[in-house]
């Protein structure tokens, strides 16, 4: 059977968020609101 992974395999370590990728998901979060009304749900960009 072939061998399936690459000797070079990428390092999950190595993997880092720049900072404004960080600040953007931030907050992106904080600006989302989601509304329950009934059996629905509504999600609002408070921007």
């Amino acid at each position: 059977m072939a061998k399936l992974y690459s000797e070079k395999s990428l390092k999950i370590n190595d993997l880092e968020p720049k900072e404004e990728t960080v600040k953007f998901l931030l907050n992106y979060s904080k600006a989302l609101s989601v509304i329950n009304c009934n059996k629905w749900k509504f999600e609002a960009l408070l921007n």
